[in-house]
């Protein structure tokens, strides 16, 4: 169950949505295909993205109503033009206010109108390769766009507020709303036509220039989502679809009273019985998103952590193992390649599996440096099976973390770093240096951090509500000088 190692190689985290556009969001149009030429120049080897299914309340890509759609404010309005799907674009599109941040708010009351639009003008046209789409698509496809259209019907509510029939799932109850509704179904299917289309051109463009593209599979799913609805008998629920039991990590040094997440447990023995067919289906559905799989919070793919519905804080909760080498051999079917999230404390059955699969894990260089030199994130304790980033999603910025570091951990970045200079952009310069140049086989920098910015570029805050997953560059961050420095350095380090 050992992996082929990742080359090794540099590497760029810049989720879809951070890209420029005059749309308000990032998409898969000509920033995407320019952002592959920035990394090829820059003498990258990896892009790394965020999960890129549907958002609902509180945007985060984290929570998504699907572990297999993709997000439909991803789709280029210009492509739709080019390929034929739109006519003319409404100009009420374009986005002045801030082309800094991501307004959820008002792409959720406009981005739907022109996809409507492209839906009406093009249906009576659709072709066999839409047919072959819905066919191929179908073991999820049909279920998540039932589910998009129940919740448009009922103002965007859970689908526990679906009437009792369709709530249940029964058969009379769900053919006869399918008959019903069959036109708005057929839309959101097409939606997801457009979105994997634009896609799978995103992708072998990167192929054709050498970039290997990294996803993430978060490991819990939404409650409120098609997957929880459609597939009861995976999770903890109780006769009424609420969660017995939920998602979370005990208390550590960064939350005395751990994190309390609140998604649906797995039902492990159901899944394990049915051999593990709901996680062979994600790891093939990403293969055709992705080339390498980040598994975020592996640790509870091995172990996971079990929370009484109700608890006010992760504080009393209890471990319980996952029948993990069946899972993997499953997954592992997939022509994927794996890392692990593996942060976090490791016991020795996690420990265990990292070995057994060969997964490479990862380090943080933000994590550092605030303790001694035997802190396992430091670039001496390194191997090559690893997988070293400045900062994940959920960390500050190198600049705006050091900016408000305490002075015992410039002066120990300083010294270990070898710079006499204890400024946040002189260590931040030099941990991107130490990174590349580390025996990891893969460096995985921010753009924001090649850039220097601050935290108004962060991209998540971890139990904060709102404010967060809004970022976005500009065209001109994307600059000649500076995917010229990027290339020095990565030649630099040897990779």
């Amino acid at each position: 169950m050992s992996q082929e190692r990742l080359s090794r190689g540099a590497g760029v985290l810049l989720p879809i949505f951070s890209l420029p556009s005059d749309y308000g969001i990032g998409t898969m149009g000509m920033a995407a295909y320019g952002f592959i030429d920035f990394l090829v120049a820059a003498g990258q080897k990896y892009w790394q993205v965020l999960p890129m299914g549907p958002t609902i309340f509180g945007d985060s890509p984290y929570q998504s109503p699907s572990a297999f759609a993709g997000n439909p404010y991803f789709i280029d309005i210009n492509a739709l033009v080019r390929d034929g799907w739109l006519s003319r674009i409404d100009k009420n599109l374009l986005y002045a206010e801030d082309p800094s941040r991501v307004d959820y708010a008002r792409l959720y009351q406009t981005r739907h109108r022109v996809l409507r639009q492209s839906f009406e003008e093009s249906v009576g046209r659709l072709d066999h390769r839409f047919t072959q789409f819905c066919s191929d698509a179908a073991w999820w496809l049909d279920d998540y766009s039932l589910f998009a259209t129940l919740k448009n019907e009922i103002g965007g509510g859970p689908w526990t507020d679906f009437p009792i029939d369709l709530r249940e799932k029964r058969a009379h109850a769900i053919l006869a709303y399918k008959e019903a509704h069959e036109r708005e179904i057929l839309y959101r299917k097409f939606v997801q036509y457009l979105f994997f289309s634009q896609w799978s051109r995103v992708r072998a463009y990167a192929r054709e220039r050498g970039i290997e593209i990294i996803g993430d599979l978060p490991i819990y799913l939404a409650f409120d989502s098609a997957d929880v609805w459609a597939h009861r008998e995976l999770f903890e629920l109780d006769p009424d679809g609420f969660p017995s039991r939920v998602a979370g990590v005990p208390p550590d040094r960064f939350s005395s009273d751990g994190q309390l997440w609140g998604n649906p447990l797995y039902r492990w023995d159901v899944i394990e019985r049915e051999n593990f067919e709901f996680f062979r289906r994600r790891a093939q559905s990403a293969a055709e998103l992705y080339d390498v799989l980040r598994i975020d919070h592996f640790i509870g793919f091995v172990n996971y952590y079990a929370i009484s519905r109700g608890a006010a804080t992760a504080r009393e909760g209890c471990w319980n193992d996952v029948p993990y080498r069946g899972l993997f051999a499953a997954m592992e079917e997939a022509p994927l390649r794996f890392i692990a999230e593996d942060l976090g404390v490791l016991s020795p059955r996690v420990e265990q599996a990292l070995s057994e699969l060969g997964y490479p894990g990862m380090k943080i260089l933000s994590f550092a440096f605030d303790s001694d030199r035997q802190n396992v994130n430091l670039p001496h304790h390194f191997t090559e099976n690893t997988v070293v980033y400045g900062g994940t999603h959920d960390n500050e910025p190198l600049l705006s973390y050091f900016a408000a570091a305490p002075h015992s951990v410039l002066d120990f970045a300083a010294d270990y770093l070898g710079v006499q200079e204890k400024s946040p952009a002189v260590i931040s310069e030099a941990i991107i240096r130490a990174g590349l140049q580390s025996r990891a086989d893969v460096a995985i920098f921010s753009l924001q951090d090649y850039l220097g910015m601050g935290s108004e570029s962060r991209i998540n805050t971890p139990s904060v509500i709102g404010g967060n997953w809004l970022f976005r560059f500009g065209v001109g961050d994307f600059s000649e000088a500076l995917s010229e420095r990027m290339q020095h350095l990565a030649e630099d380090a040897g990779r």
